[in-house]
Parts: structure tokens; sequence; C-alpha cells
């Protein structure tokens, strides 16, 4: 069973190596733990923690909601017309 870095999972999954690093660093992802390899510390991914990511990332939220998003997803208004006040009458000269 081969093992494969961050960054190749991230690519498996087509995600940006940097979106996956920041999943993991705030807890939305489950990771394998560390690895000590040449100096570096690395997460060395299986099979089976590949699949279980692949489970996770569709429940995670990303971001927060413009105020674009939020009125699509708003019923549609009725439209009335709104009350103003009456312009006054111009003075002749």
């Amino acid at each position: 069973m081969s093992k494969l870095a961050t960054y190749q999972v991230a690519r498996k999954l087509g995600l940006d190596a940097s979106t996956l690093g920041r999943y993991i660093k705030a807890g939305k992802v489950p990771a394998p733990l560390e690895t000590e390899v040449g100096g570096y510390r690395i997460r060395l991914w299986s099979e089976e923690d590949i699949e279980r990511l692949r489970l996770t990332l569709p429940r995670i939220k990303n971001g927060r909601k413009t105020r674009y998003k939020k009125l699509r997803e708003q019923q549609p208004q009725a439209r009335v017309p709104v009350p103003h006040r009456p312009r006054k009458a111009k003075k002749k000269k």
C-alpha cells in the first residue's frame, strides 16, 4: 500500500494544497499524524485516509455568505411601490 503526500492527495481530490492545509489546520478535516522525513514533517496519507477525507469534504462550509448569496436564498418578495413625499411645485419667476 503506497502512501501519498498532502499535495498529492489535494491534487487527486481536485483541491489546492494550501486549501487542504487550511482545512487541516482549522480542524475541519481528519488528517493522519505527521511523520518526520529528512528533517521535514509531512503527512503520509493511506487510501483509507483519502476515502475518509473524500466523505468529509462535502460537509465543509466554505467561507462566509455575501449579501448576493443571501438575497438569492430568500424567497422572492412581492414588489410594492414605495410611498414618497410629494414634490414641491417650482416657483415661477
